[in-house]
This record gives structure tokens, sequence and C-alpha cells, in this order.
């Protein structure tokens, strides 16, 4: 059987490769995405003050270290007993909201955007953001780094800094804005707006006029029928920052609907040795293995997910966006992957409303930005809408506030079965008889991208243990004795 590695795979946060085994027909009998990198927050947590948490697991990842900051500062609230007042809960959302703006856009155009932009089987070298920048022009491309610029510096404002912000509390926030920094944040969040109406105008002139990408997003070989999940509000709109987590099933219709903190009465972990991620499943369904369908506890949580788990969007040009993209699409539920880009881009649109929603309420100059706990600590469950997926962190914690036991279930986990079963689709349906190009490899690796992977945030193993395999080998290279830990 003949191997084929991508190895590394390219444009995503982290590291891993891709092995595809061809038979003896030349056709894919398997292809597997393995993660070679461990970095096991959840063990060396233990035994820290629960209140170092968000800037402790911030620095899980420097990409979306706010999500860290933010899911952690919510458990913090729970471990602590405290409700924030509403100033603080409205800053958060704000501040969340500029970072989902950003790294939505950091995405699009510099990690998935390359592959429609400047084409799936263009030459590696210009499969970038400088070739997206030559393919649109310069221009575009000061708009994108600005918006970027524009991001960081008022997440530096309001957090403390542009990367790993140290800002959340139990309670609430370390501090608030006055109206001056409303103003500035106001500015920039109706520039960030035309900023994403500008993106999605692109988004449709480059893909959605072209007919070959039409039909590469709504065929089969990247289309997946799973449960879909995200976080909704009171009318069951998306939402980033609170509510409750939805989940429907491939035929739209709910399948749950719960609070955060009785997350583990729905969700599920396991583990398989050939990868140092978790595969979380639907509970109530079970796990059936790496399938779609009705009947496979399999599901993803990704924009598309959101959109497909939500009733709507909770602001008005973002709703229009979405009426139009089910209208294009056919109908709701959408079960194309690579329609992800679009949702992402939609989102990006909502989060720039939403923000500049926020930035206008008479409450976010508020001088009422924190509730000091008073109760012994005991166990609290965080959850946000990361860019790539649900995130969850649970913290339990001894009388005086020291860390027995932490569980982070992050958005690249939730979608991890659905994009080992993405990747092996696309490999299954683009490689035929032996006939293996670059171009064709990009676009077994376009599967996984659509997914925006975070890998470095992904890394754990179910309760902190690693499945290894050691081998000992004599000097002419035989296996003498392997040692296994963890791993069947």
């Amino acid at each position: 059987m003949k191997r084929i590695s991508v190895d590394p795979i390219t444009r995503l946060e982290g590291h891993g490769k891709i092995d595809i085994f061809l038979d003896d027909q030349g056709e894919v009998a398997n292809a597997y995405l393995q993660i070679p990198e461990l970095r096991g927050f959840e063990r060396f947590c233990v035994g820290r003050l629960a209140e170092d948490m968000p800037n402790l697991t911030n620095r899980i990842c420097g990409v979306c270290p706010e999500a860290h900051h933010m899911a952690a500062s919510k458990a913090l609230d729970g471990v602590f007993g405290v409700d924030p007042p509403p100033t603080a809960k409205k800053l958060r959302e704000m501040f969340y909201s500029i970072f989902f703006a950003t790294d939505h856009t950091t995405h699009f155009y510099a990690l998935g955007g390359p592959d429609f932009v400047v084409g799936p089987t263009a030459p590696a070298a210009e499969r970038n953001v400088l070739g997206v920048i030559a393919k649109v022009g310069l221009e575009v491309g000061g708009k994108v780094l600005k918006m970027r610029a524009d991001g960081h510096n008022l997440i530096k404002m309001i957090g403390g800094r542009a990367v790993h912000p140290n800002w959340g509390l139990p309670g609430g926030v370390s501090c608030g804005i006055d109206e001056e920094k409303r103003k500035e944040i106001e500015a920039r969040g109706r520039e960030a707006i035309e900023f994403a109406k500008f993106s999605l105008q692109v988004f449709n002139d480059i893909v959605l006029a072209n007919s070959d990408y039409v039909d590469l997003i709504t065929g089969d070989v990247y289309t997946h029928k799973t449960y879909n999940m995200g976080m909704v509000d009171a009318n069951n709109r998306v939402n980033f920052y609170d509510g409750k987590i939805r989940v429907v099933g491939p035929d739209g219709k709910e399948h749950a609907k719960y609070d955060a903190k009785n997350y583990r009465d729905y969700i599920a972990e396991r583990v398989e040795p050939w990868s140092y991620l978790k595969f979380p499943y639907l509970k109530k369904v079970g796990w059936k293995g790496f399938v779609d369908g009705v009947d496979s506890g399999v599901y993803k949580a990704t924009p598309l997910s959101r959109l497909n788990a939500a009733d709507g969007m909770a602001t008005p040009l973002a709703q229009a966006e979405y009426e139009k993209f089910y209208e294009v699409l056919g109908g709701k539920p959408v079960h194309h992957t690579l329609a992800t880009h679009w949702a992402r881009l939609i989102e990006l649109l909502y989060a720039t409303e939403r923000w500049v929603e926020l930035a206008t309420d008479p409450e976010i100059t508020g001088k009422d930005y924190r509730v000091l706990p008073t109760q012994t600590p005991n166990e609290g469950v965080g959850c946000v809408e990361a860019p790539r997926g649900t995130l969850t962190h649970h913290y339990w914690t001894d009388e005086r506030g020291i860390l027995t036991r932490v569980n982070l279930v992050v958005g690249t986990t939730n979608n991890n079965a659905p994009i080992c079963m993405s990747v092996k689709k696309a490999a299954q349906g683009l490689i035929h008889k032996g006939k293996v190009s670059e171009g064709l490899l990009n676009m077994v690796e376009m599967a996984f991208r659509a997914y925006d992977p975070c890998f470095g945030c992904a890394t754990h193993s179910l309760m902190g243990q690693m499945p290894l395999v050691v081998n000992l080998r004599a000097t002419d290279g035989q296996i003498v004795e392997t040692f296994s830990q963890y791993a069947g």
C-alpha cells in the first residue's frame, strides 16, 4: 500500500500532517489527519490559583487568546459565585466582538481566502496573503491591514495587551472605558462594518460569480450531513458571548438546547491512539465511528454550524445576508463544508454591528464594572463561541481556590471528528488511479481549512493522559521491544 504524506499541512494554527494510503489500484483506501503536538494545559493548570486562569489559558494560542481569556473569566464567575454587573457584561461582549471581527478577517484573507481568490491549484508560492493582495490590489491589502491593526489596538486599549489580554476577573473586569475611548471604539466599529460589507462583496464577486467555485462548494466531495452546534440568545439568534447551546440534527430539527454548565449531560469525549486530540460526540446519540447521519453522534461547531443551529442573526445587515445565504444554497440546513467561508463573513458583519451597538449603549461607560467575590470557591463552567467553535472551560477547586481539576473542550476539539471525515472524503473524491499533484493535495487540505482549526488549542487527551508508544530498536533498526501508555 502506497502512502502519501502532506507534512506539514499549511495555513492553520498549530501543526499537523495528513497521511493518505492508496491501494493497488491507486484509489484512496484511507486517510488520516494526525496531530503530533501535545500542549497538555489541562494537567499543568492543576495546583494553580483559579484566578490565574484568564492569563494562563490565553497562552494556549497567540491567535485567539481572547477566546480563552473570556471563557476563563466566565468560568471564574461560576467558581466564585458572582454575577458581573451589566456594564461588565457589555464591556466583555464588546471586547469579544472586536476580537471576533479581527480573527475572522485574518482567516478569510490569510488562511482560507487564498484558495479561492488565487485559486485552489495555483502555484503554492502564490497561495498566501501576498498572492491575495496581488490578485485584488494593494488598496484591498491596505484595508485588511488597517482592519487588523484597528482591532488589535482596541483590544490593547480595553484589555491591557494586544495579545494575551490581562483584563478579565471573577465578577467583571479590571477597568472600564471613558467617553473618549468609547468614541474611538465606535468610530473604528463603523469603519469595520463597511469593511465587513466590502468583504462580503469580494466573496460575491470572486467566489459566487465563478460557477466552478460554486460547483466546488456545493459538490459532494466537501459535504457532510452531521449535527450542528452553536450558542443562541433568548430568541434563538446567534450570540458569541452568552446564551444557551443549541444542537440541531442533520434535518435541521432541534436535538438539544441546554445551559453551558450542563454540557456533560450532552457531550462525551473519546480518544484514539493516533492523535493527541480528543473526539467529542453527542452522548444521547452515541459514538458510531467516523460517519455522518442522524444515527451518528458526530457534530460540527463552526460558523456554518452556528448559522444552522440558530433561527437568524441578531443584527439587521447580518440578518439580510443570512437570508441570502440560505436562499442561494437551497434552504436550511446547509451541509457544504466550504460554505463555512461564506458563513464566516456573515459572522464578521454581525460582530461589527454588535460592536457598534454595544459601543453606543449608555451603560458601556458605567463605573460599576465588577462585583467582588465573597463566597467560598468551588466549581464553575464558562462558555463562549470561539471563532472556531463552542469553547468550554470547566474548573474545580478546593476551598482555597486552588485548582484540583480542569477540563477544556475547545472549538477545534468539537470539530475533530468531522475534520478527519472531511479530509478522508476529499482525498477519496479527488485522488484516483494514483494520480496525485500538488494542486490536488492542496484541495485535500482545503477540507480542513474551512474549519479554521487551531491544533495548539486542541491538543489535549482525556483527563490529561497522553497515548504514547515507544519503540526500542537495535542498531540494525529492528524493533526489540515496544512500550505503550493509553494506546490501543
